[in-house]
């Protein structure tokens, strides 16, 4: 009700909770915004209309990676009162699965304490972002937040990672405009079904089963092909199907080059909502091949994708909250873009090597960054190339000038991805760095390089003294303690490569 008070109403910081649900932690702890409960009190409303039966309470891990629990209706009143639990161990594993830390003995990270023996975090959901999902019978899902039992924060709770760095924009009256393509591989079962499970196929903390064996869905070097596009119709229907109605913006499905290679793009919107969106666009991909008898994977470079790897390439800009006016459009004839564009160009470039591990967190990853495969391997700029790491995009009227980054991987953690951009290119603008010329010849030899291993991009970030400063030594030295477990482990594997080179040879 925000109808002034005098006029009989409660005005605009009315909160619709009733009362037995006033006391608990949400409320005791403050977390929600008036908005977060008029969205509680309307998805409530939505599921008893609809009558679902279950929804998915999840949060997105430093992987990527949707983790959480199916709640029952009964239940959900409850987990929006309060919120559910979960071992805060989840915060500690590498990709496989494997916690990182000794939690068992007396475990402090940097004084951030709460993580010891594998207690309770509590996930508290963010009813904004409530969805019903179309593909799986009265469910519906929701984000989360990560906070301590006694309601402080989780310091390694990536969505809340990257709205503290969105906070350090709007103090300077900027926001960012994020646009998504995210590209993926559709693979057939080559012989039993993907649900079909043996020995070989199951997990063990730090030693994943064998993959599926798998053939092409389409039959590659077919960019934006109409006809093989509509080869595979029923699975486009399904995807636009399931994407639509979890009101994403979805703009596009397309064929990229390779064998089984797909994009879908987003429209642009702000950053928190975009990163919320890929999570779910993600999600939503995944399960909805998997009922296709199908199988989605975002990772960068499976086996057979030797013609074209899959990218996430971000599109971004600046504008003025207050006015949307556009910060990053030319000021001077023949200019790409405004001088704080090509600042925060210039960040991005000054920080390519540390920020990559946030943009391309897997070993896979790095064998997308080959010379002329429309993949960056060099550090450089240039005006609508393909090649460059960063393609600055001047726009037909100049309102619409951007920067797409091209490194990334569209298995990337979309909170930390976005959340690098921010860090590097924020302290390009505060440092009022100059890009240099852009390139004509981005693979040239000369230019810097990226990271050819995720090793080497997790030891630039380690010593990388802005990270550090956005985003304290505590969430730096976490994640690179991650990542390094991760790769050691790689280094530790003998390879089929190695098994063909050598063992008949010598």
């Amino acid at each position: 009700d925000e109808r002034p008070v005098a006029a009989g109403g409660a005005g605009t910081g009315a909160r619709p909770l009733l009362a037995g649900d006033r006391g608990g932690f949400v409320d005791r702890h403050g977390l929600w915004s008036d908005e977060q409960f008029a969205a509680a009190a309307q998805l409530r409303r939505v599921v008893d209309e609809l009558g679902l039966e279950m929804v998915r309470v999840c949060f997105t891990d430093q992987h990527g990676v949707l983790r959480g629990k199916t709640l029952t209706r009964a239940a959900l009143p409850g987990a929006l009162r309060s919120g559910i639990t979960a071992p805060s161990s989840l915060l500690l594993k590498d990709t496989a699965g494997r916690t990182t830390y000794p939690v068992f003995e007396a475990l402090a990270l940097d004084g951030h304490t709460g993580f010891a023996g594998a207690g309770d975090v509590v996930l508290v959901p963010d009813p904004t972002t409530f969805r019903v999902l179309p593909w799986s019978r009265r469910t519906g899902l929701l984000l989360a937040d990560l906070h301590h039992p006694d309601g402080r924060a989780v310091p390694f709770c990536t969505r809340a990672l990257l709205r503290s760095q969105l906070d350090r924009l709007a103090e300077r009256d900027l926001a960012l405009t994020v646009g998504t393509e995210l590209e993926f591989h559709v693979l057939a079962p080559a012989d039993a079904p993907f649900d079909a499970l043996d020995a070989e196929r199951t997990n063990r903390p730090g030693r994943p089963g064998a993959a599926p064996a798998v053939r092409p869905t389409t039959p590659g070097a077919q960019l934006l092909k109409a006809d093989t596009l509509d080869g595979v119709d029923g699975l486009v229907e399904e995807l636009h199907r399931g994407l639509t109605l979890l009101d994403l913006p979805l703009r596009s499905i397309e064929l990229e080059f390779g064998p089984s290679q797909f994009e879908v793009t987003l429209d642009a919107g702000d950053a928190a909502k975009v990163a919320d969106d890929v999570v779910l666009c993600r999600t939503a991909i995944k399960q909805v091949c998997r009922r296709q008898g199908l199988h989605a994977t975002f990772m960068s470079r499976p086996l057979g994708a030797d013609s074209a790897s899959a990218g996430w390439h971000l599109h971004q800009s600046l504008r003025r909250p207050t006015t949307g006016e556009p910060v990053f459009a030319a000021t001077a004839p023949g200019e790409p873009l405004s001088s704080t564009g090509m600042a925060w160009l210039a960040g991005l470039l000054e920080h390519a090597a540390p920020a990559t591990a946030f943009t391309t967190p897997t070993v896979n990853g790095y064998k997308r960054y080959l010379p002329h495969s429309l993949a960056p391997d060099r550090v450089v700029w240039g005006r609508d190339n393909r090649g460059a790491m960063v393609r600055v995009v001047a726009g037909h009227d100049g309102a619409g000038a951007h920067l797409e980054n091209r490194c990334g991987e569209p298995a990337a953690n979309p909170y930390l991805h976005i959340l690098s951009q921010v860090v590097s290119g924020l302290d390009g603008v505060d440092r009022d760095l100059v890009p240099g010329p852009p390139s004509e010849n981005p693979y040239r030899e000369g230019a810097p390089r990226l990271p050819a291993t995720l090793g080497e991009a997790v030891d630039a970030l380690d010593t990388a003294a802005v990270f550090r400063r956005a985003l304290g030594d505590a969430v730096v030295d976490w994640y690179v303690h991650l990542k390094r477990a991760e790769f050691a482990r790689y280094l530790a594997e003998v390879s089929d490569w190695e098994q063909r080179e050598y063992l008949d040879l010598l």
